[in-house]
């Protein structure tokens, strides 16, 4: 993987057309900035229940965006990564159509997790409590055969989101396919996406168990040999993720956002640093994406203290929703359909209040902190939170999942706050220093991240008490000194 920045982005959602148009978007609006592309859900629909996460065919791009060869061809121009949908299928796919018609006769009867393959005799509720999912109710939901029996399916997700059964032949079979296509059609990365909850034991939590880490170990290992890389995609405790980074090629830091918004609405970055200290390497750092901003990465699990205490959390939460004019509390929780229990629901820029200034030290820590940055295409162009799109369907992330024109992207690409941050893309992306060794010190509203290799240095110096931010870069005795207010005032 290039140590660039990379745009996560839907292909429609940003260009109003294709993988066509996204290659074109990407050689002129956008050129010049991206080593890398993660290309949101484009298989057949990318409009289900839930944004192209729920696929029909994994195996099929949709139609209207184009096809692999497409893909193929715009993988020529940057590195693409895809998400392998590893946790569940649409109950509308071609599999689960034909479980539902012949029922145990199907041949994809095994691909399909049942509560009876767990629990014989029926889930207890001591054993449902023990369960970890991220919505409210029951992992389960009644589906009736033509036979007009009624069965039990696994649903981590939502009632159309049938979760594969990855240990049986049929399920690895599945996989099998859809790696084999990206491996053969330019995809260069892959987003294992909700793999921490595809591996289930009967009497535990059916999330990231010791048996989960085995499975993406060796998920790694298969698309590795297809010249692949891989990268977990889990929300959990922050000691979690330092344990999967061990075993995958790469993980997410998920702490960082809600750690960068504490950091900046309390003045003190000492929770940051301590972060920082231990954060994994290998990881790919995000402030937003296309889910809400993760809450439950940097808080407390049980009697396992968070890197912010409860308290903490919970006036993160109260801030974000003041600073976006109570938006984001409309779009989160009970008054959404969709509940998250882990994550509230709003643009990044409205959650820092609109101040470019802010935001723009934001995107400063990220690219500072180790890792490659991925920025979201609605983070790029400092979106506001999309109300409109809200409450036309109702579901909570979609405040963050705008549509736009080709217009509107030209429009929004115009701002001042947009051209800083795109300077500050081309920044980190051009900088040697970032290939070396990272030292990060700091207490109370200072801090100072560093980055050394060979006569290259990058550093990023801030004062939040007096809101001074500074970017230092020395190559081969070349120094230069950004301040980024005054980079805000000359655009």
């Amino acid at each position: 993987m290039k140590n660039q920045v990379q745009l996560i982005t839907y292909t429609d959602r940003l260009t109003g057309g294709g993988l066509h148009a996204l290659r074109n978007t990407l050689s002129s609006t956008l050129s010049d900035l991206f080593g890398g592309v993660h290309i949101l859900p484009f298989y057949y629909p990318i409009d289900g229940s839930d944004a192209g996460f729920d696929p029909i065919d994994h195996a099929q791009i949709d139609p209207r965006l184009g096809d692999w060869p497409d893909l193929n061809t715009l993988g020529k121009d940057v590195e693409i990564m895809a998400d392998l949908i590893v946790n569940h299928a649409s109950g509308q796919s071609p599999e689960f159509l034909d479980v539902l018609e012949k029922g145990e006769a199907s041949e994809y009867w095994s691909m399909f997790l049942k509560e009876r393959d767990l629990f014989p005799d029926g889930i207890s509720e001591d054993q449902a409590k023990l369960i970890y999912r991220p919505r409210p109710g029951s992992c389960f939901s009644s589906k009736t055969l033509a036979s007009s029996e009624s069965v039990n399916f696994w649903t981590t997700f939502t009632d159309n989101q049938i979760d594969i059964n990855v240990e049986t032949q049929a399920g690895q079979a599945y996989l099998e396919r859809v790696l084999t296509l990206f491996a053969d059609n330019g995809v260069k990365i892959i987003r294992l996406d909700a793999a921490g909850y595809a591996i289930k034991r009967a009497g535990t939590s059916c999330f990231m168990i010791e048996d989960t880490f085995a499975f993406i170990d060796a998920l790694s290992k298969r698309a590795n040999a297809l010249g692949m890389e891989t990268v977990a995609e889990i929300h959990s405790h922050y000691k979690t993720q330092i344990d999967v980074a061990s075993k995958v090629n790469r993980v997410y830091d998920f702490a960082l956002p809600p750690l960068v918004l504490h950091t900046l609405y309390s003045n003190n970055v000492e929770a940051l640093v301590k972060w920082l200290t231990i954060a994994p390497r290998n990881c790919l750092t995000v402030l937003d994406t296309h889910d809400g901003i993760g809450i439950i990465d940097a808080g407390p699990e049980g009697d396992k203290p968070g890197l912010l205490d409860a308290d903490q959390i919970d006036r993160l939460v109260e801030t974000i929703h003041q600073k976006s004019q109570g938006e984001s509390q409309q779009a989160t929780g009970s008054a959404a359909n969709n509940l998250d229990l882990y994550q509230v629901n709003c643009s990044y820029y409205d959650a820092l209040g609109r101040c470019d200034f802010d935001y723009l030290v934001a995107r400063a820590i990220q690219f500072f902190s180790p890792g490659v940055p991925q920025v979201y295409y609605g983070g790029l162009l400092a979106m506001h939170n999309d109300m409109a799109l809200l409450h036309r369907t109702q579901v909570g992330r979609d405040i963050n999942r705008p549509y736009l024109t080709p217009a509107q992207l030209a429009a929004e690409r115009g701002k001042p706050v947009v051209n800083a941050l795109c300077e500050l893309i081309r920044l980190r992306n051009r900088s040697a220093a970032f290939d070396g060794n990272f030292s990060v010190a700091g207490e109370g509203s200072s801090l100072t991240i560093e980055w050394v290799h060979l006569d290259s240095r990058a550093t990023l110096q801030l004062d939040l008490a007096t809101r001074r931010a500074q970017i230092h870069l020395e190559d081969a005795g070349n120094i230069r000194t950004f301040d980024l207010q005054t980079w805000l005032d000359e655009r």
